[in-house]
C-alpha cells in the first residue's frame, strides 16, 4: 500500500500512526469532562465524606470540664432546666469526717462543733455552746452606723467560668449563693470564704410550671410530705460547708405555700441558718412563716438586674440607697452576669464615699438584730 501525496520520509508505519490517534481522542475526552465537571458540578458533593482516622493510639487524656450553658449566656435557671442536668455522686465534703476546724485562709469553712455527721455528709447544726453557722460562717462587720447594703449573687457552680470571675471579680461585702450540684462546690465554696465573701446555699424549689421546669429529684415541692421534703433539703444542705444560711433556687410555688414552707422554715431555724429570699416569687409566704417560726430571715428590695443593661443596673443600685437612707438597711439580689458583675463592682467603688457600708446579707437579718 502506497501513501500518495505524502513525500516518502514523512511516511509512517500504520500501528504507531493508530496509536497516536488514539491518544488524541483520550486527551481530547479528558479536556471535555473537566470543561462540563466545571460546569455541572460534582453529583457526589453533597455527600458525607467518609473520613478514617489511622492515627496511632496515645494515651487517653482526661475530659476537661465543661459547663451547663455557655458563661456569655448564663442565666438563671428557668423553664428550660432539665433533670438531666443534676450530677450525681457525694460531695467532696462527705467523703471525709470533719475531726477539727478547717479554713480558707483565714475563714472558717467547717468546724465540728457546727456540724452533724450524717450517712449524706456533714450538716449544720448549733453548736453545744449556741453559736450558730449563720455567725460562725459570716465575716465580721464593723457598725458605723452608715446605712448598710446587702447584695446576694445567685448562680454559682452552674458554670466555672462564671463562678470564678464572680468570685475573683465582686468586692468582699458581696455575698454569694452557690447551688448544690456542682462537685467542686466545695472548691467554690471555700475561694469565696477565702476572698472575704459570705456563702448561701441555693436549695431547688417547686416553681409553678413544675414538672416543665424541673430541677431534678432532689427539688423541695409544695404537694409532698414533710419528711419527702426535708430528706431533700438534707440533700442539697450537705453538698458543702461554710454557708451561712440558705436561699431559693426558682420556688415560686414552693414559697407561695405557706404549710409546705413552714417546716422548712422552723428546719433551718433550728440548723441556726438564716434563709434569705430572693424576691423574685410574687406572693410568697416567707415573710409571715418567718414571723411565726422565729426564723432568721430576709427578703431582697430589689432585682438588681432584672434587665441586663448597664444603665438599668446602675438605676437599681442607686434604688438601693435610697431605701438604706430611708430604712436604715436594703438588700438586693442578682446573678452572676457579666454586666452584673462589672456594675457592681463600678459601683462599690465609691459606695463608702456616698455614705454606705456594703455588708453580707446576714449583717441585716431582722431576726440578729
Amino acid at each position: 500500500m502506497s501513501l500518495r501525496g505524502y513525500p516518502e520520509e514523512r511516511r509512517t508505519p500504520a500501528g504507531p500512526r493508530i496509536l497516536g490517534l488514539a491518544w488524541i481522542v483520550f486527551l481530547t475526552l479528558l479536556i471535555l469532562g473537566g470543561i462540563a465537571l466545571t460546569i455541572v458540578g460534582n453529583p457526589d458533593s453533597g455527600r458525607p465524606v467518609v473520613v478514617m482516622d489511622v492515627a496511632a493510639p496515645h494515651p487517653a487524656q482526661p475530659k476537661p470540664r465543661t459547663a451547663v450553658a455557655p458563661p456569655s449566656q448564663q442565666a438563671p435557671p428557668t423553664e428550660q432546666q432539665a433533670e438531666s442536668q443534676v450530677p450525681a455522686g457525694p460531695p467532696l465534703a462527705a467523703q471525709k469526717k470533719i475531726t477539727q476546724p478547717q479554713f480558707a485562709g483565714k475563714a472558717l469553712i467547717a468546724d465540728p462543733a457546727l456540724i452533724e455527721s450524717t450517712q449524706d455528709g456533714p450538716l449544720p447544726r448549733i453548736a453545744d455552746d449556741g453559736t450558730t453557722p449563720m455567725r460562725a460562717y459570716a465575716p465580721a462587720v464593723v457598725s458605723d452606723g452608715r446605712p448598710r447594703i446587702a447584695i446576694v449573687v445567685a448562680g454559682l457552680g452552674l458554670s466555672a467560668k462564671a463562678t470564678r470571675a464572680a468570685i475573683d471579680g465582686l468586692p468582699a461585702g458581696v455575698t454569694l449563693a452557690l447551688a448544690p450540684y456542682d462537685a467542686d462546690a466545695q472548691q467554690w465554696a471555700a475561694m469565696a470564704r477565702r476572698g472575704g465573701h459570705e456563702v448561701l446555699l441555693e436549695v431547688p424549689m417547686e416553681p409553678f410550671d413544675f414538672p416543665d421546669s424541673d430541677l431534678g429529684p432532689h427539688t423541695l415541692r409544695s404537694g409532698s410530705a414533710e419528711d419527702a421534703n426535708t430528706e431533700r433539703l438534707v440533700w442539697a444542705m450537705t453538698r458543702f460547708t461554710g454557708y451561712a444560711g440558705v436561699t431559693n433556687l426558682l420556688g415560686g410555688r414552693f414559697l407561695s405555700d405557706a404549710g409546705a414552707l413552714e417546716p422548712m422554715m422552723s428546719f433551718l431555724s433550728r440548723r441556726g441558718l438564716l434563709f434569705f429570699d430572693n424576691g423574685q416569687a410574687a406572693h410568697s409566704a416567707g415573710g409571715d412563716v418567718a414571723r411565726s417560726t422565729g426564723a432568721a430571715y430576709l427578703q431582697a428590695d430589689v432585682t438588681v438586674d432584672k434587665i441586663q443593661t448597664a444603665m438599668e443596673i446602675d438605676r437599681r443600685l442607686s434604688s438601693l440607697e435610697t431605701l438604706a437612707r430611708t430604712r436604715g438597711s436594703a438588700a438586693g439580689a442578682a446573678f452572676l452576669y457579666p454586666v452584673t458583675i462589672e456594675r457592681i463592682r463600678n459601683w462599690a467603688q465609691g459606695v463608702g464615699g456616698r455614705g454606705f457600708v456594703l455588708v453580707p446579707a446576714s449583717a441585716i437579718v431582722p431576726a440578729a438584730k
